[in-house]
C-alpha cells in the first residue's frame, strides 16, 4: 500500500527578539537556557526586550519543536536539576541569517511616538509648541548625558568589552543625537520666522481649513 501522504513541513520561524536572541547566541556555541539567560543579561539585551525565564524557556521550547534548534546534551552539576544543552540546526542557522539579512538591510516602516504629537502640533499654537519643543531639547540632552556617563562607567567596569555587542547603543545615542539637532533647529526657525506659522484665517484663504 501506497503513502501518498504530504511530507510534514517545517513551522515557520516565530520572529520574535527572543528568538532572535536565542539563536544568535546559540550561533556561537551549544548551551543551555539558563546560561542563554545569563548571557543576555551580561550583554544587556534588556535593552531591545524584557528577560524573564519564563519567555526564554518557551521560545527555546518553541524554536527545538519547529526543529531551528536541538538538544545535544543533558548534564547536572551537584544537586541541581538537569539541563538540557541545546544547539542550533542547520535550518535554524539559515533562517538566522536571512532573518539578520533581513532586519539590517531593508528599512522598516517604523512609526516612532514623537511622528503623532508633531503631526497635530499646530493645535498648540506657536508659542506652546516652541515651549514643548524647548523642554524636549532639554530631556533629550539629560538622555544623552545619562547614557554618555553610564556608557563610561561600563567600560571602566568592563575593559575589552567588544564594541559589537553594544553597537544598537551606539545607534540609539546617535538617534537622540539627531533629533537634538532637528529639535534645536525647528525652535530656532520657529522664533525666528523663518519655519512659518500660519494663521487660521490664512489656512482658511488658503483652502486648507473650511
Amino acid at each position: 500500500m501506497s503513502d501518498d501522504r504530504q511530507p510534514r513541513r517545517q513551522r515557520p520561524l516565530p520572529r520574535t527578539p527572543v528568538a532572535l536572541s536565542v539563536l544568535s547566541l546559540l550561533n556561537e556555541r551549544a548551551m543551555h537556557p539558563y546560561e542563554m539567560r545569563s548571557l543576555m543579561r551580561e550583554r544587556r539585551h534588556d535593552r531591545a526586550f524584557r528577560i524573564r525565564e519564563s519567555s526564554v524557556y518557551d521560545t527555546v521550547a518553541r524554536l527545538a519543536e519547529r526543529g531551528f534548534i536541538e538538544p545535544v546534551e543533558v548534564n547536572r552539576e551537584g544537586r541541581r536539576p538537569e539541563r538540557t544543552v541545546y544547539a542550533i540546526t542547520e535550518s535554524g542557522r539559515d533562517e538566522l541569517l536571512v532573518w539578520l539579512w533581513d532586519l539590517a538591510s531593508e528599512p522598516s516602516a517604523e512609526y516612532p511616538e514623537f511622528a503623532a504629537p508633531l503631526m497635530f502640533i499646530y493645535s498648540l499654537g506657536r508659542d506652546r509648541a516652541i515651549a514643548a519643543l524647548q523642554q524636549r531639547a532639554a530631556r533629550l540632552e539629560a538622555e544623552i548625558s545619562s547614557n554618555d556617563a553610564y556608557r563610561r562607567a561600563f567600560e571602566a567596569d568592563m575593559p575589552g568589552f567588544p564594541r559589537i555587542f553594544a553597537i544598537e547603543d551606539e545607534y540609539a545615542q546617535a538617534m537622540r543625537q539627531a533629533e537634538l539637532t532637528w529639535v534645536r533647529a525647528t525652535v530656532k526657525e520657529l522664533r525666528d520666522g523663518t519655519f512659518p506659522w500660519p494663521s487660521i484665517d490664512e489656512l482658511k484663504e488658503a483652502g486648507f481649513l473650511n
